[in-house]
């Protein structure tokens, strides 16, 4: 069986690389075919990368706390470019100081992801959800 490509790696002008990795990792051994491309990622990117691989799920991540800034019209990028369906997770310190969670995660679905994730997210429980939400867009 193929595993599944997904493309993950750490948004706008955040360099922050640990968690990278530790995504990367963990991914790697939950039988999905890992694209990281690393820190400080580009929309582009993103989209250029999930092109090139045919992965339906991007990973993106920010700790520095501008990804709302960052991840702003993702979504209408990737429908420019031909990936519908796809899924877009984002996870970390997604915006700047305290807020309620779902606050964020509302802003960040509004703006058209599928998941959200606090910095704090259980890796076991986003790997079930991306291979159901990997499953439920196979046939489309």
């Amino acid at each position: 069986m193929n595993k599944p490509h997904i493309v993950t790696g750490v948004i706008g002008s955040d360099c922050h690389a640990v968690g990278n990795k530790i995504i990367e990792a963990f991914f790697s051994e939950h039988d999905f075919e890992v694209v990281n491309l690393g820190v400080m990622v580009s929309q582009d990117e993103f989209i250029d990368a999930a092109v090139e691989t045919g992965s339906r799920a991007i990973l993106v991540s920010s700790l520095y706390g501008h990804g709302e800034i960052d991840c702003e019209g993702m979504r209408g990028r990737c429908l420019e470019r031909g990936l519908d369906p796809v899924l877009l997770y984002a996870g970390g310190n997604l915006v700047v100081g305290k807020s309620d969670f779902a606050q964020t995660e509302k802003k960040f679905k509004d703006m058209g992801f599928d998941r959200v994730f606090p910095p704090d997210a259980d890796l076991e429980q986003a790997a079930l959800l991306l291979k159901n939400d990997l499953e439920k867009i196979k046939h489309v």
